[in-house]
């Protein structure tokens, strides 16, 4: 495995200053701060017609419509919480005096990270896949948290970790596929093994283009690891509905024929116009026990 992963490699990355994890040299594109983006809350896009809101908020239903009657449904639903679900958990990504939401640190081994009691989510996947846009999606709601991104893919050298209160931390990794770092298994697979207070791992995939060779080979040391993961379907919005389609049944396909560790329901996102965004939310606070739901499938 370790031989498989060493010419994968780094993606963008999110860090709070210019010195966090990039190489000399390396120019940075600043995210100013801003007012909140109008679909940043559960509560805003309420206020759209019924259509938006089923989409944005479950984003499966674009594309369930396309679906041959003899496909079960279910295996895409299991996780289907309320709106009211969804609203209680975005109340984690808004930052406050009591439950500040910031960046905490970066690390090149784990050994150089410190021990952080809450419960961690990681989010893995190849460069350009969108994991930089991801996460700011997610922390939209807190603009006060500056997120800087390189320009050229494959300048993320170290794992970063952004804590939200005492909730929980969110650990940005390095990505792999082109220029990623020599050192990407030495630094990534001790982590994803032996971290005690790691309680998810988000395995993204592009769904412009679905699943490619460097994704197989990470789905591989996931299930090497035998820890729960989940696959995440990023930039929804680029492609047609035939071709989302296509690629989300095929990596369903996978999904259910070569893995155990992974979580059946594939997660759709387009950080672009926050679709899913909300319902990950929810997850994330789900799965790190920071709220209790009052329902988690589609009855």
């Amino acid at each position: 495995m370790v031989k498989l992963l060493a010419g994968l490699t780094a993606g963008t990355m999110i860090c709070l200053l210019p010195s966090r994890g990039l190489l000399p040299g390396t120019q940075l594109c600043s995210v100013p701060r801003q007012r909140l983006h109008k679909l940043a809350s559960v509560q805003n896009v309420r206020m759209l017609g019924p259509k938006k809101v089923q989409s944005l908020l479950y984003p499966f239903s674009q594309v369930e419509p396309y679906l041959d009657r003899s496909v079960d449904r279910s295996q895409f639903q299991h996780f289907h919480p309320s709106v009211e679900d969804m609203t209680k958990a975005e109340t984690l990504f808004l930052s406050s005096p009591s439950h500040k939401i910031d960046y905490r640190i970066s690390a090149e081994r784990l050994d150089h990270v410190p021990v952080l009691k809450p419960p961690e989510v990681c989010f893995i996947g190849r460069s350009n896949v969108g994991k930089s846009s991801l996460i700011r999606a997610l922390f939209s709601l807190t603009p006060e948290v500056e997120v800087r991104v390189s320009k050229t893919p494959g300048h993320t050298k170290k794992m970063n970790f952004f804590q939200v209160g005492r909730a929980f931390t969110i650990v940005d990794m390095p990505g792999y596929g082109h220029r990623s770092p020599k050192d990407f298994v030495d630094m990534v697979e001790p982590y994803l093994f032996i971290r005690e207070n790691l309680v998810r791992t988000f395995l993204l995939v592009d769904g412009s283009v679905g699943l490619q060779q460097a994704d197989l080979i990470a789905m591989e040391m996931c299930e090497e690891i035998r820890r729960p993961y989940v696959m995440v379907l990023t930039k929804i919005d680029k492609p047609g509905n035939g071709t989302l389609l296509r690629n989300l049944m095929s990596l369903q396909d996978t999904v259910r024929r070569n893995t155990t560790s992974c979580y059946p329901q594939p997660l759709l996102i387009s950080s672009l116009n926050f679709c899913g965004i909300y319902l990950l939310r929810c997850f994330i606070a789900h799965v790190t026990g920071s709220i209790s739901l009052t329902d988690t499938s589609l009855s």
